[in-house]
């Protein structure tokens, strides 16, 4: 009998409801925990502000994602705990630094969004261009999983920019932008049920669009009740999430993507 030729697993995980549940969790509390250390430990929402508060912590979480980066291709096959630590230091660096270029830089929520939304189309097409397919099955060699990453960097930090963008400057609120990303998710689900576009760029579409949804809903959870928030202590809110997180990855093996998405 004929033996298919075995193919290098992926070293990303398959995309189930458990992803996108982890997913969520994950970027809700990159906005909690990138907020509990600018805003409230460097004091960049308070009285006694920080000089540089958002830089220093863009600084301080840039490293932090280098290093899980850096993990995850060493790894040789895929590893939930190192993938996840990934996934969150990103989503809390690019929360830092679209608070820093929108507020620090003063280039605004609207302007944020248009050069991070071109910085991640330009990284799609490169790695389209370079590798053939931007397949999350395809992550297992060192140049595609650095793609990925750029990738979600690029996505991250565009999701922070895009959910402030429709909470603040359209004036929709932190509800408002929760239904509309909400509904933008639901609406992939569907298209890809119906099986008529294409997977791997549905995957890509909802990959983007769950971190403003976590941006709307970490601002919803720590945000005073003025803004229209809950006020929700960021630290504590922080905490319940990475315990949900853990949680998940221990209680629920993940397996390696064996298909494209």
């Amino acid at each position: 009998m004929h033996t298919p030729t075995s193919q290098p697993l992926a070293k990303v995980p398959a995309v189930t409801l458990l992803f996108w549940l982890i997913k969520i969790a994950a970027t809700t509390l990159g906005e909690t925990g990138g907020d509990a250390v600018t805003m409230s430990w460097l004091g960049e929402a308070g009285t006694q502000t920080h000089a540089n508060g958002y830089l220093i912590g863009t600084g301080i979480f840039t490293v932090l994602f280098a290093f899980a980066v850096w993990l995850q291709l060493r790894a040789k096959q895929f590893n939930p705990w190192l993938y996840w630590f990934a996934i969150l230091a990103s989503t809390t660096v690019g929360t830092t630094l679209a608070d820093f270029a929108d507020r620090s830089l003063g280039i605004g929520y609207s302007g944020g969004s248009g050069v991070l939304l071109l910085l991640l189309l330009g990284t799609l097409w490169a790695w389209k261009r370079m590798l053939g397919t931007v397949s999350v099955a395809s992550v297992a060699s060192p140049q595609a999983e650095g793609f990925y990453w750029l990738t979600i960097m690029c996505s991250q930090t565009l999701g922070t920019a895009l959910g402030d963008w429709v909470a603040d400057t359209q004036g929709l609120g932190y509800t408002g932008g929760i239904a509309i990303f909400g509904g933008a998710l639901a609406l992939v689900a569907i298209l890809y049920w119906s099986k008529k576009v294409s997977p791997t760029l549905l995957f890509w579409a909802a990959f983007i669009l769950t971190r403003p949804l976590g941006a709307v809903l970490g601002d919803f959870l720590d945000k005073p009740l003025a803004s229209g928030g809950l006020a929700l202590s960021r630290t504590s809110a922080t905490a319940a999430l990475l315990v949900f997180v853990g949680a998940a990855v221990l209680l629920f093996p993940q397996r390696a993507a064996e298909r494209t998405h």
